[in-house]
Formats: structure tokens, C-alpha cells, sequence
């Protein structure tokens, strides 16, 4: 079968189509013909080399997809079924096998495409509003990143299961798109302080940021209240203050999806179908498929992300994070960064820079050292570009042929 192949783990856009050996099934498993799978931000990730598929599963990309069951295996499922699939890797590939309690139907009305586009980020916010918090009818949700893909699914469904919802975004635009689909506080978070707003009044909060907003958001939550962290977008380390966690009987619940066992997954596929599915048949949960490409495209799909920049500019943050750490505990006056901590990404750098001056003030001095692959590229950029060092080039082949 034919499947995208990461060839170069140091380049995230040596995504290639080759011919690779169709997945063997394993008990409980089906073998699913591939129509249609869906781009996530964990896709994105791991060709950066930051989400690596956990032990067993698939090293091929793709944590969902739709199509039709070829080999239903030894499951009582039937061969030609149409379904969803729940995945830990495999999806951008022909054929995947897909543990049986993984496999969604196809929601009532949807097309396979569409149903590929959905079953992740379902899954995400069922298992995280409904099991986790519990979330219901009169209780207030915080969602960050309401503009996002997560977000505006998150925000449907919490209307839908009767709650207040209050977002954050960065701008207007976010903002409208999130009134549009129900939430009820619409707060810009880089014109307001969102602590103002909400504190001590939410009982669920859905977090993308993580750290930088760990403190903030104890501050917001009611009594009770529960703090879901679901990533790490303002990064991995904050310290708790207990002092303002234990009289308030805050829970802080850090959750994935991918690395859960095949139980976990397969109770939060059910909660899914059971609950979220009717959702969508009936309209009160809407998304949107942005677009369709041919699986040999998904080096330039991938590339073309929204993710991409996002996470660009999210490691240049935590590694300028860092940086200043280390800049306040040393005092060097200058600081060089080497081995092509930024390799092919020309934005980077400023985004490194501006968060270590924020912290060390611009008198420090910056330097970076580029990697070996950055000096050969920019030597053949060279060379392929000015005619006077193509000219000796072509002088040798010549005397090497006389």
C-alpha cells in the first residue's frame, strides 16, 4: 500500500508517498481502506520530532480518518461498513488497523471526509468537558484559544449541554466567531485581563496554554472548580501556590488523548457517539470541513498549516524562556545560540530575542552560530545564484573533460 514516509526525522517537510507493508491486524483489530484523514496539530508536531507516536502504535502520521472496512478480522463488525476512525498514528496511508472500540459509525448526514475531520477533535472535547468535568446544565466553562479548532467545538457543545461559556481570543475577528457560535464572554486576552472578569466564578476551565496561565486560572476558578489542561502552547513549568488551591478544593487535571489504553479510548468513543453524534445530526454542533487534498500533497498541506507558525513561534518563546533563566542566573553579556535552533524558519529569531530582551533588557548580546545544513544550503543558494562563482565551476567541468 501507499503511505506518507517521514524520510528525514531532522525535516519536517520530507513527507513522502512510498509503498510500505499494510498493517497486520491484531485481535480486536479491522482494517479500515483509508478515504479520507484528517490534519492535526499533533501531525504537525511529530515531524517536528515533539509528538512521537506512543509504543506500539503506527509511526505513520494521521490520528484519524474515515473510510471503509476491507478485513473486519475476528470483531463481529462487517466488511464494507463505513466508519470513523480514533487513531494513535496510521491515518495518512491507504489502509490502517484500527482497534474495534476506536471505530465510530458515520454521523447522519456526513460524508466520509467530513467524518474524518471531526472524530479527533470530538473525542478531545468529550472526554475532557463531559467525563472529566462533568460539565452541566448552569455551570460556567472557560475555554482558551476559542478561535481555534478545539475552541469552537468546545464552545457548541458546552451551549449544548446548557452552560455559560466565557473565551479568550486575540482578536476581534476570534471573538465574533466565537459569539457567532454561543459563548456568552467574549474577552480579547491581549487588551484585557481575563482574571478581572471571571474571578472566582468559573466552574470548568478548558486550557491550551498551561503554564503561563496556571496561576491565572487558579484565580478564576469557583469553588470546586476544576482546571482541565489539555496543552502546553505557554509552556511546561509554573509553581502551584496550595495556599489558594486547598481552601477552594480546586482539582488540576493535565489529560492527552493519544497515549490512553485501548479502555480509555474506547470509553470515550462510546461517550462520543452517545452523546456528541446526536449533536451534529441535529445541528446544534456544527463544523466545518476547510478543505480537501490528494494524500501526496501532505508535505505542502502540512507545511501550509496554521499549526506550523504557531508552534514556530511557541518553541522560539520557551527557548527564549529559557534563555533568560539561564541570563539571570549567570549574568553573561553575551549569549550565543548554536546548532540551528532555527533552521529554515527566518521569524524565529526575533521571536527568541524579543523574549530574552523582555526579561534581560537589550544590552545583552545575541549571536547564533548556524548548523553544518545551513551553510552547505546558503553555499548552494550561492553558488546556484551568482554567475561570477558558477563561472569557475563551469571552467572545471571543462578542463575535467578535455
Amino acid at each position: 500500500m501507499k503511505a506518507i514516509v517521514q524520510t528525514d526525522p531532522q525535516d519536517r517537510r520530507s513527507l513522502e508517498l512510498r509503498e510500505v507493508e499494510v498493517p497486520k491486524l491484531r485481535s480486536g483489530e479491522v482494517l479500515v481502506k483509508v478515504q479520507a484523514a484528517g490534519v492535526n496539530r499533533g501531525d504537525i508536531l511529530q515531524t517536528m520530532g515533539a509528538y512521537p507516536p506512543p509504543p506500539g502504535a503506527s509511526e505513520i502520521l494521521g490520528l484519524e480518518a474515515a473510510g471503509t472496512i476491507a478485513d473486519a478480522g475476528d470483531t463481529n463488525w462487517e466488511v464494507g461498513t463505513k466508519v470513523g476512525c480514533l487513531l494513535a498514528g496510521g491515518g495518512y496511508a491507504e489502509y490502517v488497523a484500527v482497534p474495534q472500540g476506536q471505530l465510530l459509525p458515520v454521523p447522519e448526514g456526513f460524508s466520509v471526509e467530513e467524518t474524518a475531520a471531526v472524530v479527533e477533535v470530538a473525542c478531545t472535547v468529550w472526554s475532557n468537558l463531559g467525563i472529566e468535568a462533568g460539565l452541566h446544565e448552569g455551570q460556567r466553562v472557560l475555554i482558551h484559544g476559542g478561535g481555534g479548532g478545539i475552541g469552537t467545538f468546545a464552545i457548541q457543545v458546552a451551549k449544548a449541554l446548557g452552560a455559560e461559556v466565557a473565551v479568550t481570543a486575540g482578536s476581534q475577528e476570534k471573538l465574533e466567531r466565537c459569539r457567532e457560535l454561543g459563548a456568552d464572554i467574549l474577552i480579547n486576552y491581549k487588551e484585557q485581563d481575563f482574571v478581572e472578569e471571571l474571578k472566582g466564578s468559573c466552574d470548568v476551565i478548558l486550557d491550551i496554554i498551561g503554564a503561563k496561565y496556571l496561576e491565572k486560572n487558579m484565580k478564576c476558578l469557583a469553588k470546586d472548580g476544576k482546571l482541565i489542561i489539555i496543552g502546553m502552547q505557554g509552556g511546561t513549568k509554573a509553581e502551584i501556590n496550595l495556599g489558594a488551591m486547598l481552601p477552594k478544593r480546586l482539582t488540576i487535571q493535565g489529560t492527552t488523548l493519544r497515549a490512553r489504553d485501548l479502555e480509555d479510548k474506547a470509553e470515550i468513543v462510546a461517550g462520543t457517539v452517545e452523546n456528541v453524534w446526536p449533536m451534529l445530526e441535529d445541528g446544534r454542533v456544527k463544523h466545518a470541513l476547510h478543505a480537501t487534498y490528494p494524500l501526496a500533497d501532505a508535505a505542502q498541506v502540512a507545511d501550509s498549516h496554521p499549526a506550523v507558525r504557531a508552534i514556530l513561534d511557541e518553541r522560539a518563546r520557551q527557548l527564549g524562556a529559557i534563555t533568560a533563566e539561564l541570563v539571570k542566573a549567570h549574568c553573561p553579556a553575551t549569549v550565543v545560540i548554536a546548532g540551528g535552533a532555527f533552521t529554515d524558519d527566518p521569524k524565529a529569531p526575533k521571536q527568541f530575542a524579543a523574549t530574552v530582551r523582555a526579561s534581560a533588557g537589550d544590552e545583552l548580546q545575541l549571536r547564533m552560530i548556524p548548523s553544518h545544513k545551513e551553510i552547505v544550503r546558503a553555499v548552494a543558494r550561492t553558488v546556484a545564484t551568482d554567475q561570477l562563482l558558477r563561472q569557475p565551476l563551469e571552467l572545471g567541468r571543462s578542463l575535467q573533460c578535455a
